[in-house]
């Protein structure tokens, strides 16, 4: 079975089954229609199933024509139930894992769809899980479902973990030029994950066990959770001095050696930085140890948007009819995605909080719409139309804006992002 699907791998002739075709998902499925494979792709949300089948893209840096290109051809097959899985050789999850209330690890949707495929799934397959989670995860979920089965692991399937290193938005990193980490149960299952991912990466990375993968990535995003922690902890610090925090990273980063540049912000966002160090320090608690630096970085992280609200707040005296005006709700510049967004945190302070009337423009995201924030749409910019509010906020710095003209019509301006060099009377840099 190895041999032949080892063969089918080579001549391109597997077909590849993705499961979650969000942010990381659907970017992979491209990926290998790019390359001539065929794609199942399975989603449980309908509304990206039938917009797929729409030949409309959801993310915006995926243009629609490819997606329309895929379907008609048939090459992308999407679908939201799981009778698709007999056909695939490979089966790939992109799944996400939050967060319950508690900060523990919620991976109902992993255990889920293995509990959907179970009696679609074959002798011959390969499972890869790219689901970012503690280590242990991926042998934990899917021996117990071979065991189900009777299939032995590097005999009659196949199974690996290579994490997902996917940065929507970045124009220099994609999934071709960033290394993939790999790794297997077994000899014959790791053989079979270099072939796979080899044909779409230009460099793959091995390591002995599916243990030390899931580890490497929970490190990665551990590290710029403290590091973002750390340099969020010098900015209240400096504010507290009356000192540019990024004057001072600017001249720290002159240093050619020792130094690593990280920059502040009113908070973290997305997937992964806000979410990953808590399935750490979950899983080192289980071992009886903690993790200190993981758990202080977060809690900083966290007061982050409380700080930049009373910073708001301090600069407009408490005036409850004041109106603000948000600028970007991503998590980050040039993305349309809004999960863990900073930005949604002081949106709901400013309003419950402080009673403030609060708009928000994102040229990326026409509305909003949360457990905790009833629908609200996006604001069209007109330039001239910011003297009406007593406050620009910069929260996300999406290329898109004209910073020269926010400058000209806004009566004050605060800045979480470094945008503006110097602050004044008008410019407040927090």
């Amino acid at each position: 079975m190895h041999k032949n699907l080892k063969n089918l791998i080579i001549k391109k002739k597997s077909k590849i089954g993705i499961f979650g075709l969000g942010y990381v998902g659907l970017p992979l499925a491209l990926r290998f229609l790019s390359k001539k494979f065929n794609v199942f792709g399975f989603d449980i949300n309908k509304k990206k199933i039938n917009s797929l089948k729409r030949g409309k893209s959801y993310i915006n840096n995926i243009p629609s024509e490819i997606i329309k290109k895929n379907i008609l051809s048939k090459k992308l097959i999407v679908s939201k139930d799981f009778n698709n899985v007999k056909f695939c050789d490979i089966l790939i999850f992109c799944l996400p894992t939050p967060l319950t209330k508690n900060n523990n690890p919620d991976l109902s949707y992993l255990r889920n769809s293995l509990k959907k495929i179970e009696k679609f799934i074959k002798k011959g397959q390969l499972f890869s899980n790219e689901s970012t989670s503690y280590p242990g995860t991926t042998e934990e979920y899917f021996l117990k479902l071979f065991k189900k089965k009777n299939f032995l692991v590097g005999k009659d399937v196949f199974l690996t973990f290579s994490p997902e290193r996917e940065d929507p938005g970045n124009k220099k990193y994609n999934i071709s030029n960033i290394p993939k980490v790999i790794s297997g149960k077994t000899d014959k299952c790791l053989s079979l994950s270099e072939q796979l991912y080899k044909k779409i990466v230009k460099k793959v990375h091995k390591v002995k066990n599916i243990k030390t993968a899931e580890m490497t990535k929970l490190l990665e995003n551990t590290f710029r959770s403290v590091n973002i922690g750390f340099v969020n902890e010098m900015k209240i610090i400096c504010n507290k001095m009356d000192i540019d925090i990024w004057e001072v990273i600017k001249a720290a980063t002159s240093k050619p050696f020792g130094y690593f540049p990280f920059e502040p912000g009113p908070g973290v966002g997305g997937h992964c930085i806000p979410i990953d160090p808590f399935y750490l320090i979950w899983k080192a608690k289980k071992m009886n140890t903690n993790v200190e630096f993981a758990n202080l970085a977060s809690k900083i992280n966290e007061r982050m948007p409380f700080f930049v609200s009373k910073i708001i707040n301090k600069n407009l005296n408490q005036n409850k009819k004041n109106k603000i005006i948000l600028l970007g709700m991503a998590y980050k510049p040039n993305v349309d995605d809004y999960r863990e967004s900073s930005s949604l945190k002081i949106l709901k302070i400013l309003k419950k909080n402080f009673k403030y009337k609060v708009d928000y423009n994102d040229p990326y995201i026409p509305f909003i719409r949360t457990k905790n924030i009833k629908l609200q749409k996006s604001k069209k910019l007109i330039y001239k139309n910011l003297k009406n509010y007593d406050a620009t906020i910069i929260l996300t710095n999406h290329d898109d804006y004209d910073y020269s003209s926010i400058k000209k019509y806004s009566n004050m301006i605060i800045d979480t992002r470094g945008v503006y060099k110097e602050a004044s009377n008008k410019i407040i840099k927090s």
